[in-house]
């Protein structure tokens, strides 16, 4: 089996256990197939990164933190930038260990909570999402903050607390459900309910207070994601409360460090 062969197998193992086994998704082989090519989603993240932020941040070191299988890795290479990847999946990394072979960069196992760097030495730190599964946000955070240079910028992008959807099973969620009641929705819906326990919902308040604990008080959030559980049968109601309430699906923003 040729090493672009091996890898695309590898990766359709992982996304087909992750989306079919793991989350029960109906229509998972069509999410499988378009992470075959995951290259192709990052690209148009990477841009409107571009457009946030600027190139010098992105010409720099990069840490990606919950790096995944990689992908934004290889197009912030193709850019110029210094990426390092972590993720503490071991499968990842070895999914990772592949794609080193033939695009290059770096990639270290480790959890958010304890990333193996000095202080200071990146000029951005990169966290898509990533935040909502660590074990500790206010400790991957402080991590995070530690390891930026002054001067240089924490991304990150996690689901809403406040939104009505749940971004990894893909379905319509009521804010702050309770655990024992989204258990019980998961299981009359015939989905598994094990990931839930990873997940985490968090609010801007709640990202801005831990970055605040670390001293940086520079945090921009920005709105562009369009609510997705406004798209069906209930598009009327839930689109009034997102215009309403001003709240977005999605949290993402930007924090300087002093």
């Amino acid at each position: 089996m040729s090493a672009d062969a091996l890898l695309r197998q590898r990766v359709r193992d992982y996304y087909t256990a992750y989306y079919r086994d793991v989350l029960g998704i109906p229509d998972w082989s069509a999410l499988v197939a378009s992470r075959q090519d995951e290259e192709r989603q990052e690209r148009p993240r990477l841009a409107r990164l571009l457009r946030l932020i600027g190139e010098a941040p992105l010409r720099g070191r990069v840490l990606n933190v919950g790096c995944g299988t990689g992908g934004f890795n290889v197009v912030a290479l193709e850019l110029g930038a210094r990426p390092v990847g972590v993720d503490a999946d071991a499968e990842a990394m070895a999914i990772c260990a592949l794609k080193r072979e033939t695009t290059g960069g770096l990639y270290v196992r480790a959890a958010a909570e304890r990333l193996p760097f000095p202080d200071g030495v990146f000029d951005l730190v990169y966290c898509f999402s990533a935040i909502e599964h660590v074990a500790s946000v206010d400790d991957s955070i402080g991590e995070m903050v530690r390891v930026a240079r002054s001067g240089g910028l924490v991304y990150l992008h996690t689901p809403n607390a406040w939104s009505w959807y749940e971004g990894h099973y893909k379905l319509l969620w009521a804010p702050f459900l309770p655990r024992a009641l989204g258990r019980l929705y998961l299981r009359l819906r015939g989905r598994p309910t094990g990931y839930l326990g990873t997940l985490r919902r968090l609010t801007p308040a709640a990202l801005a207070r831990a970055l605040g604990a670390r001293g940086v008080t520079a945090i921009r959030f920005l709105d562009h994601d369009r609510p997705r559980e406004s798209l069906g049968p209930l598009r009327g109601p839930l689109g009034l409360y997102y215009r309403l309430s001003g709240v977005a699906p999605f949290i993402e923003c930007v924090a300087t460090k002093p």
